[in-house]
């Protein structure tokens, strides 16, 4: 059985930043916004997830894929986008340098979900193929760097840097005994391959597996850290447009309410514009 709310007797009142607030509304608001910080929560972390599988793919689904080129290069530019918007919305208006590690926080989540619940449990997919990534690092720096900077710019180009440059090494000791080698059947793969090859997948032409192909190794064999660059150089970019993006999405505007004269109610420039007119004919 649920009680009803009732109002306090009066005279309980209390004073929040300048403002008089009565005990119970207090209680009502401060409720409200724990609903209301919730949903937002779960929004987020449905469209990230859902942004980030889309564009991030197969080179986050399976172990096989995290190469040391398109992984690398591909998935900061993809997952740095929510965080610089929500950093805008968080910084601008709360002033809390929380919105790198709390999307990619909320990314991990649904990641997680989506792991064990759909490939584990739904498709008997082992937790060693199917592990997502770790960016809780780059999105500390950003962080980090936005509250020690307090400019989006100087943000974008050390945070962003630091967002790519911290992703294989922050994976790598999850990684590195997936890129172990191994012999079976008398040919030289890694564990990753090898795990691969056991759970057979999707086929189709779109989902072949595209990893290690290119000319990266002619800078001296080190594809990863090249890649980590090259990421970090689109993150300053990728950084930059999705800041605006969150200053855009954040802009409060209004358009004309027609349906008040319909209503018989007057607009409020037409009640602003009222009185100046009565002014000037007396």
């Amino acid at each position: 059985m649920t009680l009803p709310i009732k109002p306090p007797p009066e005279g309980e009142f209390i004073e929040i930043y300048g403002q008089r607030w009565s005990r119970w509304a207090a209680t009502l608001s401060a409720r409200l916004d724990i609903v209301i910080s919730l949903i937002i929560i779960l929004a987020i972390t449905a469209a990230f997830h859902l942004h980030f599988q889309l564009l991030a793919g197969d080179w986050d689904f399976w172990v096989d894929w995290k190469d040391r080129q398109y992984w690398v290069t591909l998935t900061p530019i993809v997952a740095i986008t929510f965080p610089a918007a929500l950093q805008y919305v968080l910084w601008e208006k709360f002033r809390l340098p929380i919105g790198a590690t709390l999307s990619i926080t909320c990314l991990l989540a649904g990641a997680w979900i989506a792991r064990v619940f759909g490939f584990h449990l739904w498709s008997y997919f082992p937790f060693s193929l199917i592990w997502p990534v770790l960016m809780i690092p780059g999105a500390l720096v950003l962080d980090c760097a936005l509250v020690l900077t307090g400019n989006f710019f100087f943000t974008a180009v050390i945070g962003g840097m630091g967002f790519a440059v911290l992703f294989y090494p922050g994976n790598w000791p999850m990684l590195a005994a997936y890129h172990l080698p191994v012999e079976v059947m008398g040919t030289l793969v890694s564990v990753a391959d090898y795990i691969g090859y056991a759970f057979t997948r999707t086929a189709t032409p779109e989902y072949l597996r595209f990893i290690e192909r290119g000319t990266l190794r002619t800078f001296g064999g080190h594809s990863a850290w090249v890649a980590s660059a090259f990421s970090g150089f689109v993150c300053v970019l990728t950084y930059l447009v999705w800041w605006h993006i969150g200053m855009l999405m954040t802009r409060v505007t209004t358009l004309p309410n027609r349906w008040r004269a319909m209503f018989g109610m007057p607009d409020h420039q037409t009640a602003a514009v009222a009185p100046a007119e009565k002014t000037h004919e007396a």
